[in-house]
């Protein structure tokens, strides 16, 4: 019979009492095999019960349906919750289910249960176990709960046996990432075996992904941008269509080393058998890039100017913040305002100050930084005189680094061998792991850099010597953007002090590496500026010699001073050159 002909038999009768009904299955799959709304399972929980109801002479009121939700836990299930508020605020003869087990897989959660029952005056009743209020009845009762938990419990820990040993052979133990589909495989015996594939539709944005952000330039929010044009979405499901990923989405998906082939499982790592979409030198580059800019001062904002993150207060070191003022004629004033005072964090009393002056001041603080072409040349022989003596000691070292990688690796793999032998429990191999894969990211970093740090020095240092030859000229014709990657390469941190007493400002700076080393003594802007200015006032010296103040001092001009070069000798240890 339908559970159609059951509803309108049980209502034909004119039941005197009333009931309500709980079904539920434990998983997605269950709730729509077949390809039914409902699946299998629930629509005969459903005819049963109504049959239930009707040998008691009750009428069903109320349904309450968990498809899809584990019985392992009461807080979980929504309709569980509501049957539950139900209960409270109706007057309910019977409470029928299928099973006990449908209603709770725990001892304690079915004891609360049933007490909020007979708190309520519900009577529960199960059609497929015999239970009322005799003490045989609750015998039976608390005898077919415990072997529910205990089934229960004993299922999940085959299930999670059975998961450590698939992903230990480098199996997919969970729904795949975004860029792979499950699928299911029937071999030439007709078994079907579970795996994965990669999506032809989205993989090839996944791994563009991975090589656009390693680029540096992307925030997370402009890549989930390009992405979201490029067509990327998520995979609908049964309950909720594909959609643009979000910004949580997308740092996650960066962080998975599922996509640099690996299987991570319970805190354990394992070599995987699906194919990667991205090399793991690239991925690991992702992982740099966003530690880092997890720490960086500096993010993406409406107001975006050049100043903004690279200055600072020079009497509470707080951060200078952008700020925008109207007058009464609607024209717009840019200050930089002390973010220690506006936030109240410190005791700073300094008011605002015109970003446009500011500006100019960091602008006459690039006259400072200028080599002479004789000076850079020399500066750039020394230095690379030493790069070329460290280089040729470090060749020991390489050899001690290539030995302990190979080492590292046959521990890893004698590891894995004796995990599967059944030689090494799970979370010893998860701590022996960790060790070594720390020692070997360590080691294998310390390797690369070898060769890679001093090519990239003596490119760095080519670029440094060629930046001071004129920067005050470039940084003038430069735009916004490529002022603030100016102010970024040479300077840590830009401070703005101010007089007391005339409110006159000055810039003070911290430089970054190496510029602080060729830097760091060069004379402030508005005494180069007056040198400048008496120099041109003053007739030529002759050439090598120096002129002296009234002090017996030799004048500095820039950066073309001997305390510069004196500070060079210091730092690379070398004997004097002739400049």
């Amino acid at each position: 019979m339908s559970s159609d002909s059951a509803i309108l038999e049980a209502m034909s009768t004119a039941p005197s009492k009333t009931a309500i009904t709980y079904l539920r299955v434990s998983t997605a799959d269950q709730a729509t095999r077949g390809g039914r709304e409902e699946g299998f399972s629930i629509p005969a929980q459903r005819e049963a019960n109504i049959r239930k109801a009707a040998s008691l002479d009750a009428l069903v009121v109320e349904e309450f349906v968990d498809a899809g939700e584990s019985g392992t836990s009461v807080a979980k299930r929504p309709e569980l919750q509501r049957m539950l508020s139900y209960i409270r605020e109706h007057h309910v003869d019977y409470c029928i289910v299928h099973k006990l087990d449908r209603l709770a897989r725990s001892r304690a959660d079915d004891v609360s249960i049933h007490f909020a029952l007979k708190q309520a005056g519900v009577t529960l009743v199960s059609t497929s176990e015999n239970i009322d209020e005799t003490p045989s009845a609750m015998l039976m009762h608390g005898i077919m709960s415990s072997i529910a938990e205990f089934y229960s419990r004993n299922l999940a820990n085959e299930v999670t046996k059975g998961m450590v040993q698939k992903a230990s052979i480098g199996g997919t133990v969970s729904r795949a990432p975004l860029g792979y589909r499950n699928v299911h495989v029937t071999d030439e015996l007709g078994r079907v075996n579970r795996t994965v594939e990669i999506d032809t539709e989205r993989a090839h944005m996944i791994t563009w992904a991975f090589f656009r952000y390693s680029e540096g330039d992307p925030t997370l929010r402009t890549l989930l941008d390009e992405l979201t044009a490029r067509g990327l979405t998520t995979r609908a499901t049964p309950k909720w269509p594909s959609k643009p990923l979000t910004v949580t989405g997308l740092h996650k998906l960066l962080r998975n080393p599922y996509y640099k082939g690996e299987i991570r499982y319970r805190g354990v790592t394992y070599p995987g058998l699906h194919e990667p979409l991205v090399d793991p030198q690239t991925w690991q580059q992702v992982q740099d890039l966003l530690s880092a800019h997890n720490t960086a001062g500096t993010h993406q904002r409406t107001n975006n100017h050049y100043l903004r993150g690279s200055v600072f207060c020079g009497t509470c070191d707080s951060r200078l913040m952008i700020t925008t003022a109207r007058n009464r004629w609607g024209t717009s004033y840019l200050y930089l305002v002390c973010s220690g005072r506006t936030r109240r964090i410190t005791d700073c009393q300094r008011q605002a100050m015109s970003a446009e002056t500011i500006e100019e001041l960091i602008e006459g603080e690039y006259r400072t930084i200028a080599l002479s072409p004789a000076l850079r040349d020399s500066i750039e022989e020394l230095v690379l005189e030493d790069f070329d003596a460290l280089q040729a000691g470090s060749a020991t070292e390489r050899k001690q680094m290539e030995s302990q990688c190979i080492e590292l690796n046959a521990q890893r793999q004698k590891l894995l061998n004796a995990h599967y032998a059944g030689a090494i429990p799970l979370d010893l191999l998860k701590n022996e792991q960790d060790r070594i894969t720390g020692q070997l990211t360590r080691t294998t970093d310390q390797l690369a850099s070898l060769d890679a740090n001093f090519e990239q020095a003596r490119a760095v240092l080519a670029d440094t010597l060629d930046l001071t030859r004129d920067c005050h000229t470039a940084y003038l014709e430069a735009d916004n953007s490529t002022r603030r990657l100016f102010n970024q390469a040479f300077f840590a941190k830009i401070y703005i002090d101010e007089d007391d007493e005339t409110r006159e400002q000055t810039v003070r700076v911290d430089y970054n590496e190496p510029f602080d080393h060729l830097l760091s003594r060069l004379i402030p802007a508005r005494m180069h500026h007056e040198l400048e200015a008496k120099k041109t006032a003053r007739p030529a010296l002759p050439e090598g010699g120096s002129e002296v103040n009234t002090e017996g001092t030799a004048e500095v001009q820039g950066s073309h001073t001997d305390t510069l070069v004196g500070r060079l000798r210091n730092w690379c240890d070398l004997p004097e050159c002739q400049i």
